[in-house]
C-alpha cells in the first residue's frame, strides 16, 4: 500500500519550498566541494606530500586509495544517519552531518606532511577521510528528502534535481580555487598553498548551518510522527518490505556518482601522466563542463516533470553507453579543443542520469523508512564509485594504458544504471506527477463554444 510522499499542492508554500531548496543546495554544494577539493588534491599532491616513500606509481595509487577509504565508511554513516533521519527527523540529522563534514575538511588543511611528521600525517589523513565519509553517508539522502518532501507532487522531480546542482557548483569552486592558486602561487602550491582550499570549507560550513537551522522539519516527517508510523529499526523494515527496490536503487546510482569519479579524478591524472596535458588545462576543461551543468541540471529536472524521472535516467545511461568508447578514442589525440569537448559531452549525458536520480529514488520507497533507503543505497553506490579511479588505473596498468580502458569502466556503469532505470517504475510506491501539456482545442469545439 502506498503512503503519501509529499504534501498536497494546496498545502505547499512556494516561498518555503524555495528556501528549503536553497538549504539543500548549499549543503550538497559543500559536500561536493569537499569531495572535489580532495579529488584534485589526491590527483596532484596527496601522493608526493603524504606517501612519497612508495615511489611514483605507488604514491599515486595510495592517493587514489584514500579517496576510496572515505567511501568505505560511508555505508556505516548512512545506516546511522538514515536511522536518525527516520527517527528524529530530516532537519536535525542534516545539521549533524554538515557539521562533521565541514570540520573534517578544515582539519585536513592543517595536517603535517610526510616531510615533517613521517607516516603520522598520512594516518591522520586517512582518519579524517573516514570522518568525511561517515558524515557524507547521511547527507545526500537527507538533502533530497528536504527538497522533495517540502514540494508538491507536480514539482517534485524538479525540486529533486536542484540539490544535484551541488556537484557542479562544488566542482567549479574547487577547480577555480586551484587554478587561482596555480596562477598566483605556483611555487607554493605544492608546499603549503594546497591547504587553502580545505580551510575555506569553514566559512561555507557556517553558511550551510545557518540555512538549515532556519528551516522547518518536512511536512512528510511531521505526518509520520502524527500517525505514529515510525519504525523502531527502519533498515530492517526496508529490507523486509522492499529488498529488490533497494538493489535497484544501488544500481541506479552508479553512473551518476561513478562518472564524476572517473572524469574528475582519474581522467585528470591520466591526462597529465599519460596524454601530456598540463593540469591547469584539465581543470579549465572540467570547469567549463561544470558551468554547463548549471544550466542543464535544472532543464533536465524540468524535463523529468514532463516525462518522469526514471525515463530521464534511462536516456542519460543509454547516451553515455553510446559515447563511452568514441570519447576516449578522441581524447588520445591530445588537443585542448578535443579535451574540452570530451569533458562537455562526457559530462552532459551522465548528468541526465544524475539530475533525475533523486526523484527516481524518492519515488521508490515509503516515507517512514525513506531516509534510510536513499542514504544507504546512495552510500553503497558511492562506495563502489569511490574505487573507480583505482579500478581504472589498475585496468590501465594491465592493458599498457590502451586508449579504451576508461571506456570499459564507463560503459559497464552505464549498462547497470540503464537496467535499474528500466525496472524502477515497476517497483516504486509513488510516481512523478507528470505535467501534461494541454491539448489544443479543436476548431469545431471552439466554434460550438462560441
Amino acid at each position: 500500500m502506498s503512503t503519501t510522499s509529499a504534501p498536497t499542492p494546496a498545502s505547499v508554500d512556494p516561498r518555503i519550498a524555495r528556501r528549503v531548496t536553497w538549504a539543500s543546495l548549499v549543503g550538497t554544494s559543500l559536500e561536493s566541494y569537499d569531495f572535489y577539493v580532495y579529488a584534485y588534491f589526491a590527483a596532484f599532491f596527496a601522493g608526493p606530500l603524504f606517501f612519497s616513500p612508495l615511489g611514483g606509481v605507488g604514491d599515486t595509487l595510495a592517493a587514489f586509495a584514500t579517496i576510496g577509504v572515505g567511501f568505505v565508511i560511508r555505508p556505516v554513516g548512512a545506516i546511522v544517519f538514515g536511522h536518525l533521519g527516520d527517527r528524529i527527523g530530516r532537519r536535525r540529522t542534516l545539521l549533524v552531518t554538515i557539521l562533521l563534514m565541514g570540520i573534517a575538511t578544515g582539519l585536513i588543511g592543517v595536517l603535517p606532511t610526510y616531510e615533517t611528521a613521517g607516516w603520522f600525517g598520512a594516518v591522520l589523513l586517512v582518519l579524517l577521510r573516514l570522518v568525511q565519509g561517515f558524515s557524507l553517508g547521511g547527507e545526500w539522502g537527507g538533502s533530497i528528502l528536504l527538497a522533495t518532501e517540502h514540494s508538491s507532487p507536480a514539482r517534485r522531480a524538479f525540486r529533486a534535481a536542484m540539490p544535484q546542482l551541488g556537484s557542479p557548483i562544488g566542482s567549479i569552486l574547487a577547480a577555480v580555487l586551484f587554478l587561482v592558486l596555480a596562477a598566483g602561487l605556483p611555487a607554493e602550491l605544492g608546499v603549503w598553498a594546497w591547504r587553502i582550499p580545505f580551510l575555506t570549507a569553514i566559512p561555507l560550513l557556517a553558511v550551510s548551518l545557518y540555512l538549515r537551522w532556519s528551516i522547518d522539519e518536512t511536512p512528510v516527517f511531521q505526518e509520520v510522527l502524527r500517525e505514529r508510523r515510525r519504525d523502531r529499526l527502519p533498515l530492517a523494515t526496508l529490507l523486509r518490505a522492499q529488498p529488490v527496490a533497494f538493489g535497484v536503487a544501488v544500481a541506479a546510482t552508479l553512473l551518476g556518482i561513478g562518472s564524476y569519479a572517473l572524469m574528475n579524478t582519474y581522467t585528470i591524472n591520466y591526462g597529465v601522466e599519460t596524454l601530456g596535458f598540463d593540469y591547469t588545462q584539465l581543470l579549465i576543461a572540467t570547469t567549463i563542463g561544470g558551468l554547463l551543468q548549471l544550466v542543464t541540471i535544472p532543464l533536465f529536472g524540468a524535463w523529468a516533470n514532463r516525462i518522469g524521472s526514471a525515463r530521464v535516467v534511462a536516456i542519460g545511461a543509454l547516451g553515455t553507453l553510446l559515447i563511452a568508447f568514441p570519447m576516449y578514442f578522441l581524447l588520445q589525440f591530445a588537443t585542448f579543443p578535443i579535451l574540452v569537448g570530451t569533458m562537455i559531452i562526457g559530462g552532459i549525458l551522465p548528468t541526465l542520469a544524475w539530475a533525475a536520480l533523486g526523484g527516481m529514488l524518492a519515488n521508490l520507497f515509503r516515507d517512514h523508512y525513506r531516509y534510510s533507503a536513499l542514504s544507504i543505497a546512495y552510500s553503497f553506490g558511492a562506495l563502489i564509485s569511490g574505487f573507480v579511479p583505482l579500478i581504472t588505473a589498475s585496468l590501465g596498468a594491465a592493458s599498457d594504458f590502451a586508449w579504451w580502458h576508461p571506456g570499459v569502466v564507463l560503459a559497464v556503469m552505464s549498462v547497470i544504471t540503464l537496467a535499474a532505470a528500466v525496472v524502477a517504475p515497476r517497483l516504486g510506491v509513488e510516481r512523478d506527477a507528470i505535467v501534461e501539456r494541454p491539448e489544443p482545442r479543436r476548431a469545431d469545439a471552439v466554434a460550438g463554444a462560441r
